[in-house]
């Protein structure tokens, strides 16, 4: 439950450091005192969205914490999902909110997104305000409340699933659908294409290859110089001796020596090598040049061949991978498109063994829900009878439609509010006071099935009074005897039932405003009562009346 509740810079809130009991607290206070604020304030700490406009004026953050004891076991699980440890089953949430806009949020300490904060506080407490009964007011709704109550979750994740599958194979079939439509003339396409590069028989590599032989055939005379004159300085010629011929004398002149100086032997010894290595390079010199013959044939084979490549690339390329990259993807999609038709039968067999699977788990969601509905409309009767709307009946209208991903189901919830009239939509005819208290039915209701320990009320007395306004107040008590209830009012008949009231008031200082929260004693309780019930100037009669309504609440309760 929410044990205490610190709030410091928050619009008009200074500071504020609020104690809670674990059963039934309700808030007062004139219009306009910051009622509002609170909640805004309680809601940003469970990770709902704010803004900077609530930092106080002049300030540079607005900050609140909660500290929450014995949390349920759902919660210790989320918390340990997120790594954070729950010591003694107390935890602590805080938010600061910077008037940049920035927000900071922590559990136990640690730094969270706001996305975990919210995670947590929808497992720790459940808010109803006033606009919670335009959910009563939007039919599409209505299908939530009743799932919430039959715990339709796990059926409903299976037929998600299976839907979802069902969704991907209608996109599938539809686009093979849209790309048969276009397929003959793409395969044509295609076709041309492949046959074209087939016929090229291109290779990786090919026009580097091609472009090295033609640059030897262009340059041949200019590299067959070089090499003739390059071997005839090796091998010499009639006319003078080559650097082999040197090189060899050289050698044998040093032979003579290499016994009697041993230094001339190693000398000697790399000589004969280089005599070797020349003989061999101008042997290998002269094979070239012999091999250096240009074929006409040849030569214009590998101009025309260049030429070919040269279109290719520039159709396909820049580069020969890019061309060779583009005939394996051609033959790819027409492989693809050629045996779309057989394709298009397996899906479409498939999407039938789908539809059919989907429809099974849709009629057994729908039937979860028609038996749950059976349940939710009597506890709901019952409620709306202790809440002083013994004749409001409401059923649970169920026009079954197309699959869609809530099921084949459309739920509307249909009310009939007097004796022998037919239900009809709840936004048709409910005014505002049978709102607040059909949702106040509904939600004690959809309370039993969850462990959230704490549930707040802001003002749902809207458009209730007398009797009605009593009723509420009693089952607010009622259910503060198993949960921790919160709650926002402006009747006494709501009022005079907590355990722990609390106080919001206004005030000017300094030319300021701020609002601050106290709890009441039994003689602050009365004079709050006496305001709600008649007003700013309080009598002893007034008093009196207080004191007597307080009485007659607890025997009242004791008596319901």
């Amino acid at each position: 439950m929410l044990k205490e509740l610190y709030i410091e810079n928050l619009a008009v809130i200074e500071k504020a450091s609020i104690d809670f009991c674990g059963s039934f607290n309700v808030f007062t206070g004139e219009t306009g005192a910051g009622k509002s604020i609170l909640i805004n304030g309680i809601n940003a700490i469970l990770g709902q969205r704010s803004n900077k406009d609530i930092v106080r004026s002049g300030t540079q953050k607005a900050v609140v914490s909660a500290l929450f004891t014995d949390v349920s076991e759902s919660v210790r699980a989320v918390l340990s999902d997120l790594g954070i440890e729950c010591e003694d089953g107390q935890l602590l949430l805080s938010r600061e909110i910077s008037v940049d806009g920035g927000s900071v949020a922590r559990i136990n300490s640690r730094a969270v997104n706001i996305a975990a904060l919210r995670q947590v506080g929808e497992l720790l407490v459940n808010i109803h305000g006033q606009h919670d009964n335009q959910i009563l007011m939007s039919p599409e709704r209505h299908i939530d409340i009743l799932d919430s109550y039959a715990d339709s979750e796990p059926l409903l994740e299976q037929y998600r699933e299976v839907f979802r599958q069902l969704q991907a194979k209608a996109k599938q079939i539809n686009r093979l659908k849209s790309e048969m439509a276009a397929k003959s003339e793409r395969i044509d396409t295609l076709r041309e294409r492949y046959e074209e590069l087939r016929e090229l028989g291109l290779r990786e590599g090919e026009d580097d290859e091609i472009e090295a032989e033609l640059n030897v055939m262009k340059n041949a005379v200019t590299i067959s110089e070089a090499l003739y004159s390059a071997a005839a300085f090796l091998s010499g010629d009639d006319d003078r001796d080559g650097a082999v011929a040197i090189a060899q004398r050289s050698r044998d002149r040093l032979s003579a020596v290499t016994e009697v100086y041993e230094p001339a032997q190693k000398l000697f010894e790399r000589l004969e090598s280089a005599a070797i290595e020349l003989e061999d390079i101008s042997d290998e010199m002269s094979s070239l040049l012999d091999k250096l013959d240009v074929d006409p044939a040849r030569y214009d084979y590998l101009n025309s061949r260049w030429e070919e490549l040269r279109r290719a690339k520039k159709k396909y390329g820049p580069d020969l991978s890019d061309v060779l990259e583009t005939f394996e993807q051609t033959g790819f999609e027409l492989a693809k498109l050629e045996s779309a038709d057989e394709d298009l039968e397996t899906l479409e067999a498939e999407m039938a063994q789908l539809l059919k699977t989907v429809t099974i788990k849709a009629n057994a969601l729908s039937d979860h829900r028609m038996k749950a509905a059976k349940r939710f409309t009597a506890q709901v009767a019952q409620e709306l009878e202790f809440l002083n709307m013994p004749d409001v009946k409401i059923c649970v209208d169920n026009k079954k439609g197309k699959l869609t991903v809530s099921g084949l189901d459309n739920i509307e919830f249909l009310i009939s509010a007097n004796a022998g009239e037919e239900p009809k939509p709840i936004a048709r005819i409910a005014s505002g006071g049978e709102l607040s208290r059909i949702m106040l039915a509904l939600k004690n209701v959809i309370a039993e099935k969850d462990d959230i320990q704490t549930l707040i009320f802001d003002e749902i007395d809207t458009g209730v009074s007398g009797r009605a306004a009593e009723k509420i107040g009693i089952k607010l008590k009622q259910i503060a005897a198993l949960r921790q209830v919160i709650c926002v009012t402006h009747l006494s008949q709501i009022a005079v039932m907590a355990d722990e009231h609390l106080l919001i008031e206004k005030r000017v200082e300094d030319g300021r405003t701020k609002t601050s929260v106290r709890p009441l004693d039994h003689e602050g309780r009365k004079r709050e009562l006496a305001r709600i019930m008649g007003g700013e100037n309080i009598t002893d009669l007034m008093l009196e009346n207080a004191e007597q309504y307080l009485t007659e609440a607890a025997g009242l309760v004791k008596s319901e």
